[in-house]
């Protein structure tokens, strides 16, 4: 087996792979993670590309660290053959539910499938250590950690931004194109974009740069999935979303005669449909699990219709007390996904008692995507809980209205009681 071990002239040779600190880099976009192993230890890094993880692949490199990189491609719009090729000319082995009522989490759910697959890559190659480029003040760090732990307790962590003498010689964007130009490190140059992105299948996040001052205004140039609503199409989309089990399984527009029925088909398509018509964006300010608060703008057109579908078709076959559990857990399952907990035994348990509520969840709902809304439009299902003759306003059916004086009643005891004890303590007053 080869690997690419990089001297300053970036030059490739032949090395053990199975020496004792090696380290594996691997990364998205953003994020990079790295295995990683020095003199030559194996470590595994995740490699994005961004200037960031570039220069800390050279930077991992000078500490005797011998440095795999893989690019996990998780549905980003990305040059994968340009990025392999740059990670091998810097020394490189190998490339390869709502927070807070609004985020969709399209960044956080994506952090463990990049942080497991780094464990299999560092396991396979004997790695060590595993590196990741993420900021010291961000939820990231934790995410990728908290997996790497949970899939390879053994493992050992080298985060370059928390290591004092990497963070005080590079104290900002200028040092690392300083450092990039000196080692020759081909990092694009993006003067119009100062702010950091993340992009996957699902989403894109922006961050950071003229975005942390909370009340100035997002570019119009910032967005890349989205169209300003103002500016979309004056005719709607009307499509028809199938689910079963709670899963999407089919999306019909009869219009444009077009039917997607595979998961990869059916978001990319509602990511373009929702794009088309700006749906899915969010300017928030949200708790970062680390304790601090920080801006997010976020693009998730395909996550927005499918979540307005699902919560209507969940509604209408769902029982009333389950749903209301499942919504309580619906809460917890986004908190243990933003918070880096996935392969916690608690968030494993959480998507059993989700999957469990989603056996009835089947049908089709019909709805039209326009000017960055989308408008539930009707729906049907086997197996619906809703019984027209019982809620007709024209039919009796198997109700008895009388019944309802008896129920109200009931109810209105602890009304009552709570009532009467007010008006006791108003009197000793």
């Amino acid at each position: 087996m080869t690997q690419l071990d990089a001297h300053q002239d970036h030059s490739a040779r032949e090395v053990n792979v199975h020496s004792p600190r090696r380290t594996l880099i691997a990364s998205s976009r953003i994020s990079v993670p790295f295995c990683l192993s020095k003199s030559k230890q194996p470590s595994c890094l995740k490699e994005r590309g961004g200037l960031d993880t570039s220069c800390i692949l050279v930077w991992l490199k000078e500490q005797g660290y011998d440095v795999i990189t893989y690019l996990a491609n998780i549905g980003q719009d990305e040059d994968f053959q340009a990025a392999q090729k740059k990670a091998e000319s810097l020394g490189a082995k190998k490339a390869n539910a709502v927070y807070e009522d609004r985020y969709l989490l399209g960044t956080a759910i994506a952090r463990p499938c990049i942080a497991r697959r780094q464990v299999e890559i560092a396991r396979r190659e004997g790695a060590q250590f595993v590196s990741h480029g993420a900021t010291g003040k961000g939820n990231d760090q934790i995410r990728f950690e908290l997996t790497c732990y949970a899939l390879y307790p053994e493992v050992k962590i080298i985060a370059p931004w928390r290591i004092p003498e990497f963070y005080n010689r590079f104290k900002g964007r200028k040092d690392l194109m300083e450092y990039a130009q000196k080692h020759g490190i081909p990092v694009p140059v993006t003067p119009r974009a100062p702010w950091s992105m993340d992009a996957n299948l699902m989403h894109i996040s922006y961050e950071s740069g003229i975005l942390e001052n909370p009340k100035s205004h997002a570019p119009a140039d910032l967005y890349l999935m989205t169209k300003n609503p103002e500016d979309s199409p004056s005719t709607p989309d009307v499509l028809e979303i199938e689910f079963k089990n709670g899963v999407p399984m089919k999306v019909i527009n009869e219009k444009e005669g077009k039917t997607k029925q595979t998961p990869l088909e059916i978001f990319s398509y509602l990511n373009e449909i929702g794009g088309k018509h700006g749906v899915g964006r969010i300017d928030i300010v949200e708790n970062r699990f680390i304790g601090m608060k920080s801006r997010g703008i976020y693009e998730t057109p395909g996550g927005t219709v499918l979540l307005e579908a699902h919560l209507d078709i969940e509604t209408f076959t769902m029982d009333k007390e389950v749903r209301r559990i499942k919504q309580g857990l619906g809460i917890k399952f986004s908190e243990l996904i933003y918070n880096g907990f996935w392969y916690s035994p608690e968030c494993d348990f959480v998507r059993h008692c989700i999957a469990k509520s989603q056996e009835n969840v089947e049908g089709k709902v019909q709805l039209s995507v326009f000017k960055g809304q989308v408008y539930i439009l009707g729906r049907e299902s086997p197996k619906s809980l809703y019984n027209e003759e019982l809620v007709s306003m024209d039919v009796q059916g198997d109700y008895d209205p009388c019944d309802a004086s008896g129920f109200i009643r009931i109810n209105a005891v602890r009304l009552r009681e709570h009532n009467r004890l007010q008006g006791f303590s108003d009197t000793k007053h």
